[in-house]
């Protein structure tokens, strides 16, 4: 299989830098060099270092924490994703991280919903980008034939999704129906837009970073659902209408998640 093949879809936009660049493979040990030719570091200046894994019982944060050691098995397509994502999105990994670490009682012990709501967004994250505040009211609705079929054209032209959860990436290597992302939605102003993959990708990344910073999620519920395959682009099959009529994969559902302005 082909590394055009494999990364087809077009949610793995924000890794394209490394992937056109590494082989159709989880391999670790080019991550790893990946991180030695461009560094980035903890916030507390550690150099982040894709490892393999260490059997002392250190938690995983903490070790992160306070080595900049992130532990990444070889062969291994979650990991694999996982350091590509530090390498595409540092800040907001550090805040994660540190985030973990700030919520545990005793390093490794109370999990608590803080520390879910972390983790969920860490495995399944994505950000959804608006320049028409009423888009974002229709997916925080569940209102997904409204979105996706009648105002699909503006859905493409004023929207932009970008994916930070590695499970989600892991995930779209098989896509299935009813693969379902957790949303952080912002209202954005049209320059957003028109900035490079390289440049919205930092956008992104210093914006997601305060939020997780301040405490602003706490609990899973305060990310928005979004099933990933109604995205237009992502299946052909969503290009007939019919699609959206299973509710099964395209559920009504609660209102949730607020809207912040960029």
């Amino acid at each position: 299989m082909s590394s055009v093949s494999l990364y087809g879809s077009p949610l793995f936009e924000p890794l394209r830098p490394w992937l056109d660049h590494l082989p159709p493979a989880p391999d670790a040990r080019a991550v790893a060099e990946l991180a030695v030719r461009y560094p980035i570091e903890t916030d507390h200046g550690q150099p982040i270092r894709f490892v393999p894994p260490r059997p002392d019982g250190q938690i995983y944060e903490c070790r992160i924490w306070e080595s900049g050691e992130v532990e990444t098995r070889p062969d291994n397509w979650h990991d694999f994703f996982n350091a590509l994502v530090w390498l595409s999105f540092p800040k907001t990994k550090n805040a994660v991280s540190a985030a973990h670490v700030r919520a545990m009682q005793a390093p490794g012990e109370a999990r608590g919903t803080v520390r879910d709501a972390l983790t969920h967004f860490d495995e399944c994250g994505i950000v959804v980008l608006s320049t028409e505040p009423e888009l974002l009211d229709l997916l925080r609705d569940f209102r997904w034939r409204e979105l996706f079929v009648e105002r699909r054209a503006e859905v493409i032209g004023c929207m932009r999704f970008v994916i930070f959860g590695h499970a989600m990436y892991e995930q779209l290597l098989k896509p299935f129906r009813g693969l379902t992302a957790k949303a952080v939605l912002y209202e954005v102003t049209a320059d957003w837009l028109q900035l490079d993959g390289t440049a919205l990708r930092a956008a992104v990344d210093d914006k997601l970073a305060a939020d997780l910073t301040s405490g602003r999620y706490t609990r899973p519920r305060d990310f928005q659902p979004l099933p990933l395959l109604g995205i237009p682009g992502v299946t052909p099959d969503s290009e007939d209408p019919a699609y959206y009529d299973d509710t099964w994969q395209f559920r009504p559902g609660r209102r949730s998640a607020t809207t912040a302005a960029a």
